[in-house]
């Protein structure tokens, strides 16, 4: 039985309901040594820090990632709340989305896809990735004795290939479609808190935006010259063709405006 001090009971036992008793005692070990192991936190070096590399049965440390069965979004839901009651008890809640890809291969691995590389793509030279891409979702907080503004993930939700949807009958949905479902579940789970969103261009599409628009303040990044419509007006009685989709333009940005000049909704 691992002994811990009351500060990491208080925060490891939070998470004791994900998993039954025998496992748990494995989690608690593997958590403390994550936090004393130096370099690369994998399950070897942990159990080095922790004194136990002349284990017998080490293998089952490495079950509890690969076999055991845990509910994630319930961990998540844990683990933003412990971070919400450390750092913005009572300030907004800002929440920073992005999307990352996870390099890996295999013939088991079957949600991979390719998509651009970020890092090593520029806007003259496209640059492919394989592997697994997520959605991230993190807190942004300012961490005492510091001067920058830190991002604490919480929940990542994969977004697998179109082709991957395809071959188990279902639907294919895009990253941003992930993303939405993300953002309102991150709203239903702190219902009384102001909550602010962050992302880059990737997530700047209207319809996505006009979609959690009433549970969240969305804070995204626009073109210059986006093209902005006020909504469509009604449609009058007898009035011939189709109806219309969307209103007047609205003009576009200027540096000294810091708004578009548009009254309807964006």
């Amino acid at each position: 039985m691992l002994i811990l001090p009351r500060l990491l009971v208080t925060v490891i036992g939070a998470f004791a309901p994900m998993f039954s008793k025998r496992v748990f005692e494995h989690v608690k070990l593997l958590r403390v040594g994550a936090i004393l192991a130096p370099g690369k936190r994998t399950i070897t070096a942990v159990l080095r820090a922790m004194g136990h590399s002349d284990d017998l049965h080490f293998q089952n440390n490495h079950r509890v990632l690969s076999w055991a069965q845990w509910p994630a979004l319930r961990g998540g839901r844990i683990l933003l709340r412990l971070l919400v009651h450390a750092f913005v008890p009572t300030a907004p809640v800002v929440i920073g989305i992005d999307e990352t890809t996870e390099r890996r291969r295999g013939g088991k691995i079957a949600a991979k896809g390719i998509d651009r590389d970020p890092v090593r793509s520029s806007h003259a030279h496209f640059v492919k990735a394989s592997g697994l891409r997520w959605v991230s979702l993190m807190l942004l907080a300012p961490i005492p004795r510091t001067t920058r503004v830190w991002g604490l993930p919480f929940l990542t939700v994969l977004s697998p290939s179109e082709r991957y949807d395809q071959h188990r009958g279902r639907s294919p949905r895009t990253l941003l479609d992930r993303a939405r479902q993300a953002v309102r579940l991150v709203r239903r789970w702190l219902p009384e808190q102001a909550l602010i969103v962050v992302g880059d261009s990737a997530y700047a599409a209207l319809e996505r935006l006009d979609a959690v628009r009433h549970a969240v303040c969305v804070i995204t990044r626009l073109r210059l010259d986006a093209a902005l419509y006020e909504p469509a007006p009604p449609r009058q009685a007898r009035q011939n063709g189709r109806p219309r989709k969307k209103g007047r333009r609205c003009q576009p940005l200027r540096r000294s405006s810091p708004t578009p000049r548009c009254t309807g909704r964006r």
